[in-house]
């Protein structure tokens, strides 16, 4: 399999920066060595993605969705981009930055699925549910927004970036990992219909039945899936590098085997990781458990 890699620096969706070194950090990590050594080509490493600088963009900043026309414009360069690798027929791994690229990975990837007829699932590993809107954030913080618009709600921008309209049915997305959520999201996640599992469902039903449930979910629902997966979702006494850390969250193996099961499904066709921020990693560990992790989605196993 051609995997093809993107990295994208753009930190601008969060309150704290330094997750635009997050794709550099995962690279260091050995991430071609380990797609290599799975059988696969790094069929092209791209970080040519052009960000548009802090003091450019500042002056009349919408509050309730801030840093918004330089976000735009980098996701539509990134949907353009995956949308051209998926066509392809590569593995599209797209390295972040802060979650607001999932706008640019998705409307990508959905545009190509469009043409193709096939049902586009979203696997989204994360402790928040990024499903606010600007009515609803209490931040104004792109990354908390960014899944809702990918699915319809949220300002025109967002919900019209790359080509007009939702990129993704509501009724296709299930979490896994949540445990951070704002009262407006959660309405509207009710509303939207998405699946959530919780890490009080994992608790309650334990990991196995409940990574079999995301895969009868997938299987039911979708003829190919996307992975974002957001670092905060592991716990922050295991990977300390991200930049919005709740505790309580998923163990290094819980998150592993979830990746192993879900290269086991055989219709995931696309990962992000994003949210890999240096500056407060240790040793760079955060950076190594992402590489891990995507090599269990390419197959990796241990034994």
């Amino acid at each position: 399999m051609n995997v093809r890699v993107f990295e994208v620096p753009l930190d601008y969706g969060g309150r704290r920066h330094g997750s635009d070194m997050g794709p550099s950090a995962i690279r260091l990590a050995g991430l071609r060595n380990k797609i290599e050594s799975l059988g696969h080509n790094v069929s092209a490493c791209s970080n040519s993605f052009h960000i548009l600088p802090q003091e450019y963009v500042e002056s009349g900043d919408n509050p309730k969705a801030k840093y918004l026309q330089p976000i735009v414009s980098s996701c539509t360069e990134l949907a353009s981009e995956v949308e051209k690798s998926i066509n392809a027929g590569e593995f599209p791994l797209v390295l972040g930055g802060d979650h607001s690229i999932v706008l640019g990975t998705i409307a990508g990837l959905s545009a190509n699925y469009k043409k193709t007829n096939e049902r586009l699932g979203v696997l989204y590993v994360d402790a928040h549910g990024d499903f606010n809107t600007a009515e609803t954030s209490p931040t104004g913080n792109i990354h908390g927004e960014c899944l809702a618009a990918s699915a319809g709600f949220g300002l025109d921008e967002l919900v019209n970036l790359y080509f007009d309209g939702q990129k993704v049915d509501p009724k296709n997305i299930c979490y896994f990992g949540v445990r951070d959520l704002d009262a407006g999201e959660r309405e509207l996640m009710h509303k939207a219909g998405v699946t959530v599992f919780t890490v009080s469902d994992i608790d309650r039903l334990g990991l196995a039945d409940v990574v079999k449930k995301v895969k009868l979910f997938f299987k039911t629902h979708c003829d190919v899936v996307h992975i974002s997966f957001d670092m905060d979702s592991l716990d922050p006494s295991v990977a300390p590098g991200t930049g919005v850390p709740v505790p309580g969250g998923l163990t290094y193996r819980e998150a592993l085997l979830l990746m192993e099961e879900m290269n086991n499904l055989g219709i995931v066709k696309s990962m992000e990781v994003v949210e890999v921020n240096p500056i407060l990693d240790i040793r760079n560990a955060t950076a190594t458990m992402a590489v891990n992790l995507i090599g269990r989605i390419l197959g990796e196993k241990i034994f």
